[in-house]
Parts: structure tokens; C-alpha cells; sequence
């Protein structure tokens, strides 16, 4: 068949055609890029717009004067606790609104808008604990002053972002009250006995580690202890305290040393204040972001401070749940298993994106569903309560040990060592615990059997059955975060006094070996005593630190110089992260991954490849090996560059570090708020303290955003103006705030 010819009607129907195609591809790509603009603006806005904003607290007038002394730190006066607490709030927020807002994001379930995957994680488990469901359905029973202290801090925050709106990270997150606050107690608290290492593993899908360790005693040379956190910052159940009775000070002085271990950044970094009402407050201490409570400290007659203490409080239940997940077992009958889908937000550079997830809760308490279909249930002490609230607030007004003992022995903090002093020359320590009566006949460390009501508790062990000590024949009591027998330097009770179903940790810390070396060799511990044994930098070789040395000393090195040359200057070192010695920065960089290897119950680094690694970060950044610790350990805040000692699990603690550009290693963890407390003969309360940089942690234009750094390293404390009339005669600035 012959082509038709080809006319110019022919030649320009398809034109037409190609021109309309052309248009139409045009009006899908314009569509397309549309479309992806209209999501990008979704996603960029999304969040704030769907957060669902909190009812305000109740419009009240309060009214506070601010003090702030010679190195920022404000000393609140108010007719009422609650004018005080709403001082507290504006001061916080004028030094670190920047920390405020993350918490108060954490509170709210809206930090991952804010840190991304991360800060989702926590959101997640805020509704995994029903955390704000807690504090809606208890907030009400607390007692109405407790109420009125945490909606004055709520209105305290509110009114600093309704004035600094340029500050603010995200939208409609003020205003919040009262049961916002409540909210972060009931997250936070957890965090500190441990409860994440049980749901982290549950939620990747990773095997339970539900083992105790060996026993570790006082002798032992070397063992592996039981589990402590997961991951880098397991360290973070650090800290030392130190109480001291009149009889064994020298000079009939009562001392308490309050020594924590806390990150010098974010939501549990401490913040200094003192705090006086015309009700009956007058307390001096620290406290973290968020609360309206000062945590730690003391008043005119007594004080205590705090370490993180591990007892086994949590319980893992496997569930028998129907095909369809929503019922689950229990003696032979089927149960609704509760359901709640959230949608979570992570931030990815300047985009927010949504994800949904479920939470599951039964009987026994939070249900964790895995990817293979099984279900686990968790059930831990101080589960779904918000007393501590109110525990908080009344614990600073104690002021005799037997009214403050019994506000801890009604169970509402639900963990951590006290120790304690006063006036009258009273020391004492508790293993404050709220520790599940369980029945025996289960495997509590195992995972337990979730169709059987028999294995589910509903009481506490007996506030009278945890270890606790009050003025012991040594004359003095330590805790560096090891097992309460040993707390007065003698075993004056033993771990078989404790049921083994109570899960009291047996554990010691180097620090605690170290410690409790230095106490017992001293005939008196004075002042100058007290400073030596809280500032040391020495190792004792026991444990993990044995097992180290041992292996490192075992290698056979001969084929390289360099580790030749490392080994021996490790099999020279003086033990001691004092700066002094020429293998203080090679042990350093050992001993740190050893300790969390050991803490996180995980197996010894490769000693060779362990050695090979400090060595060639210190050839690769200083070009020798024998670096001054102090070249290499810095505090680091804005342009203050400064050397420390220390290191980590020793008590003059820099455990935590980032590796820098230059190879320095800029502690972020360690020693934090360190507080001398004093009840002479006759004399008034008096205390020092210091921080690792400043008042106003994240303000680098104010003058107090690095200006303890200098005496903190040289080991020295500044004055702490307890007394109205002192903070008066040291103040840089006096004002009042007030909601009106």
C-alpha cells in the first residue's frame, strides 16, 4: 500500500496534538510540584497546628523577689510557696528557657518536633506510661497547697514565653499548668531505677538480660557486676555522698557532702537556687528543669542528698493474647486488651513527619507488642502515680529526721539512696526503694507467666524492710551508686538480711572500693579530710580495673613499637587520674570504654584493639603518647578551655566526654553540683557549692554562662548566701516579678 502524501493538514494535526500533550505533561509536572510544595508546607507546619494546647492555670496573682548574688544564682523570696515557685520558674527561664522548653516538650509528648527520632523515642514512651494519663486522673487528689505550687510554676513559664516570644522552639506549646508539670514527674522518674532498660530491649526486639550478677563483697578482687543502663550514658547512675558525724569529724562538726553525677546540659542538669516563703520554706540546693521543687539540699535544720540506687522493681510478663490481639488470658478467662493509637512527630532538618504507633496496656500494666506477635507486659514499682508530687514539696519543710523519714516511708518516691544529716547530729542513709512484695514461687528475674493473677503483686515491701542505717558506730556513711551493706564501712548488715525476691543490687563501684578504703583508714575525717577523699582521682585495682591491667600487661606487643611503648608506660601508672602522671591520658582513654563495657554487663573490649585505638588517637592528634591529661581531658563552654582531672568512676568523677575536632576530650558528664553542707556546735547552717560552668548554662552573652569553670577545676567552692541578710550583702541585682 502506497503512503497518502502528506498535505499541511496532514503535518499539522500532529503538532497540534504534540502541543496539546506537551501542555498536559506541563500541567501534571506544575501539579506535581504543587502538590509536593503543598506537603512540604504540611509537614513543615503540621505539628504545631495539630498539638493540642493546654487549658491556662487559673489567672492568681503572685509576687516574688529575686536576688541573684555575685555568680548569678537567684535566691526567691515570696509571702507563699506558691509566689515562690512562680519566682523559680521566671528565674530558671531567664538563665535556660532554652532546657525549660525541651522539658516542657517532653511533658506534652511533642520532643521529637524538637530532637527528631530521638526525642520520638521519649514521646513514645510517655504514652507507653500513660504518663499524662496519670497526672489527668490523680492530679486532683493531690493535696490543694501541692496544686497551687505547680500551677504559680506553670503561670511562671507561661508568662516568660508570653514575653519572649522569639524564643520559643515550637507553636502552641505554652501555655501549660499544673497537670503538665505532674506529667514530667511521672516520665522522668522512672528513668532513674532504670525501668528503660527493660522497655528498650522489649521494643528493638532484643533479647532481656534479667540475670543478676554475682555477688560482688568488699575483698573481691574481680567480678562482673550486674546490669546497669544500656548504651554510652549507663554512666549516668553516678554520683558519691558523704555524711559525717560530729564524733568522727575532729572538730564536732556535722558534715554533708551532696556529690552528683549528672549530664552539665539538657532536662536532668542541675539547677542551683535558693528558695524562702513566709510558709514555712527556706531551703538551699539544686534542682532540674521543670520542677518546681528543690530536689536536694538543705534547710536550717537538716539536709540529704542523693545516689542512684538499682533494685530490681520491674517485672516482665509474657501474654496469651486471642488471634485477632484483642483479648488477652487471665485464669482461664479472656480480657479486653486495652488499645491506643498515637501519632508521634520526629523532626528531619526543617520537616516534621508524622508516624503512628500503638500502645497497648493490660492488668498488669504496659503492653509491649513485638514484631514476631508475642506481647509483654511490664509492672514496676511507683507504676501510674504522680505522689511524689507531693512528697517533693513537703520533704524541705521537714525539720526533724523522724517527720522527714516518714514522709519517704509512705512509698511516694519510688526510688533512689538518701543520705541524710542535721543539726542535732544525726546521719543516716536509706535505700529508698518501692520494691514489689512478691510472692515467692515465681522466677522474678525470668519472664513470668501473664495469664496467672497469683504472679501479679499489689503491695510494696515494708518501708522498715529496705537497708537503711542511722548513726552508725563508724561515725560516717558513703554511697557511690554500690550495695547499701557497706554503707558505714562495715558490713553491719548483711545482703542475707534481704529477701532475694527484694532484688537488691550487690554491686560495687571503684569508687565505692576507693571510698570506703580512704574512710577507713582515717582516724577522724575533718574538713580537709573529707575534701581529699571527695576530690580523689585514684583507682583501686580491683574488678574491672584489675582484669584491664591484667590483660593489657598479658599482650604480646613486640611486633609494634608504639603499643610496646603504651604498655609500658600502663605498667608504670600510678592509678591515679590526677594529671601528674605520664600514662594518665592512655589509662583514660582505657579505663572508659572498660568501665562501660563492664557496667553495661556487655563483654571486654579486644584489649589489642583497644590499645591500638587510644594509641593512635593520641599519635594522630598530639604526636606522642605520654600527653598530659590535662592537654587532653578540657572543660569546654564557649571560650573557656580549661584542664581537668578525674575520671571515669573515680570520685572526682569526668566520666562522660565528646571526642572534638582537635582530639580533645570535652567532658559533658561528671561531677556537677557539688554542695558542702556544715552544722557546727552553736553556729548556724552554713554550705558551699559549685557548678561545672555557670547559672545561665545555655545564655552565652551573660556573664554567668561559664563563670564558676575556673574555681571548678581548681577544686573550690563559692559561698552559698542561706541567710537573707548574707544574700542581700553579696547581691549583683535585686528584682521583682510578679504576674501582674
Amino acid at each position: 500500500m502506497s503512503t497518502p502524501p502528506r498535505t499541511l493538514a496532514t503535518i499539522a494535526d500532529p503538532l497540534a496534538e504534540g502541543r496539546r500533550t506537551n501542555k498536559l505533561r506541563a500541567w501534571i509536572g506544575w501539579g506535581a510540584l504543587a502538590l509536593l510544595a503543598l506537603t512540604l508546607l504540611v509537614l513543615l507546619v503540621w505539628e504545631g497546628i495539630a498539638a493540642e494546647a493546654s487549658p491556662p492555670p487559673p489567672e492568681r496573682d503572685y509576687r516574688a523577689e529575686i536576688i541573684r548574688d555575685q555568680f548569678g544564682v537567684p535566691h526567691i523570696y515570696g509571702k507563699t510557696d506558691a509566689d515562690v515557685a512562680y519566682g523559680l520558674a521566671r528565674a530558671h527561664a531567664e538563665d535556660d528557657f532554652f532546657t525549660l522548653q525541651d522539658v516542657v516538650a517532653m511533658t506534652r509528648g511533642r520532643y521529637g518536633a524538637i530532637a527528631g527520632t530521638e526525642g520520638a523515642q521519649l514521646d513514645f514512651a510517655l504514652a507507653l506510661l500513660d504518663a499524662r494519663g496519670t497526672a489527668q486522673r490523680d492530679y486532683p487528689q493531690l493535696p490543694a497547697d501541692t496544686r497551687a505550687v505547680l500551677e504559680a510554676y506553670a503561670s511562671g513559664l507561661n508568662d516568660h514565653a508570653a514575653a519572649h516570644p522569639g524564643e520559643l522552639k515550637l507553636a502552641n506549646l505554652f501555655p501549660v499548668n499544673g497537670k503538665d508539670i505532674a506529667a514530667g514527674f511521672a516520665l522522668r522518674q522512672p528513668l532513674f531505677f532504670g525501668l528503660f532498660n527493660t522497655v528498650g530491649p522489649l521494643v528493638a526486639d532484643e533479647p532481656l538480660n534479667r540475670e543478676f550478677g554475682p555477688r560482688i563483697i568488699l575483698d573481691a578482687e574481680s567480678a562482673p557486676p550486674a546490669p546497669l543502663p544500656q548504651g554510652e550514658d549507663a554512666a549516668n547512675v553516678g554520683s558519691n555522698a558523704f555524711a559525717i558525724a560530729p564524733q568522727k569529724s575532729g572538730d564536732g562538726v556535722t558534715r554533708l557532702v551532696s556529690n552528683s553525677h549528672q549530664p552539665w546540659r539538657g532536662g536532668v542538669a542541675w539547677y542551683e537556687a535558693v528558695v524562702e516563703s513566709e510558709e514555712g520554706l527556706h531551703f538551699a540546693g539544686a534542682t532540674f528543669p521543670g520542677s518546681p521543687f528543690i530536689f536536694l539540699g538543705h534547710n536550717e535544720k537538716l539536709g540529704w542528698t542523693n545516689t542512684v540506687n538499682r533494685p530490681d522493681m520491674t517485672d516482665v510478663y509474657k501474654l496469651v493474647v486471642n488471634e485477632d490481639e484483642t483479648e488477652y488470658r487471665l485464669d482461664g478467662k479472656w480480657l479486653p486488651l486495652e488499645r491506643e493509637d498515637v501519632t508521634l512527630a520526629a523532626k528531619i532538618g526543617p520537616l516534621t513527619v508524622p508516624a503512628s504507633r500503638t500502645i497497648y496496656r493490660s492488668m498488669h500494666g504496659p503492653v509491649i507488642r513485638q514484631d514476631d506477635g508475642d506481647f509483654y507486659a511490664i509492672r514496676y514499682g511507683g507504676m501510674y502515680s504522680i505522689a511524689m508530687l507531693d512528697a517533693y514539696y513537703r520533704l524541705p519543710k521537714a525539720q526533724s529526721f523522724e517527720e522527714w523519714r516518714g514522709i519517704l516511708a509512705t512509698h511516694a518516691i519510688p526510688s533512689t539512696n538518701f543520705i541524710y544529716a542535721d543539726e542535732a547530729g544525726n546521719i543516716a542513709y536509706i535505700y529508698n526503694a518501692s520494691i514489689p512484695d512478691r510472692p515467692e514461687g515465681y522466677d522474678w528475674r525470668g519472664i513470668l507467666p501473664g495469664d496467672e493473677s497469683a504472679a501479679i503483686w499489689n503491695a510494696l515491701v515494708d518501708y522498715d524492710a529496705l537497708p537503711q542505717y542511722k548513726n552508725p558506730g563508724s561515725g560516717y556513711l558513703y554511697n557511690a551508686n554500690n550495695q547499701p551493706f557497706f554503707a558505714a564501712g562495715s558490713s553491719d548488715q548483711s545482703p542475707d538480711s534481704v529477701a532475694p525476691e527484694m532484688g537488691v543490687e550487690l554491686t560495687m563501684t571503684n569508687r565505692a572500693f576507693r571510698a570506703d578504703k580512704l574512710m577507713r583508714e582515717a582516724d577522724t575525717i575533718d574538713r580537709e579530710t573529707l575534701e581529699r577523699i571527695k576530690y580523689d582521682t585514684g583507682y583501686e585495682r580491683k574488678d574491672y580495673v584489675a582484669d584491664l591491667f591484667d590483660a593489657i600487661a598479658g599482650l604480646d606487643v613486640s611486633d609494634d613499637p608504639q603499643l610496646l611503648e603504651a604498655q609500658s608506660l600502663l605498667a608504670g601508672w600510678d592509678f591515679k587520674a590526677d594529671g601528674i602522671g605520664t600514662g594518665d591520658a592512655l589509662a583514660l582513654l582505657m579505663i572508659r570504654e572498660a568501665m562501660g563495657n563492664r557496667y553495661n554487663n556487655e563483654a571486654a573490649p579486644d584489649t589489642r584493639e583497644q590499645l591500638e585505638a587510644a594509641v593512635d588517637h593520641l599519635m594522630t592528634h598530639f604526636g606522642h603518647l605520654d600527653v598530659p591529661q590535662g592537654e587532653l581531658l578540657r572543660l569546654r563552654q564557649g571560650d573557656t578551655d580549661l584542664p581537668l582531672d578525674g575520671g571515669s568512676d573515680t570520685l572526682r568523677a569526668s566520666t562522660l566526654w565528646d571526642v572534638e575536632d582537635d582530639g580533645r576530650l570535652a567532658v559533658r558528664h561528671g561531677d556537677s553540683f557539688l554542695m558542702f553542707v556544715e552544722w557546727a556546735p552553736g553556729k548556724p547552717v552554713s554550705s558551699e557549692s559549685i557548678q561545672p560552668y555557670g547559672q545561665a548554662i545555655t545564655r552565652p552573652d551573660s556573664m554567668h554562662f561559664a563563670d564558676q569553670a575556673a574555681l571548678f577545676v581548681m577544686h573550690r567552692l563559692k559561698p552559698v548566701h542561706f541567710w537573707r541578710s548574707d544574700a542581700r550583702a553579696n547581691s549583683r541585682v535585686r528584682y521583682t516579678v510578679s504576674s501582674r
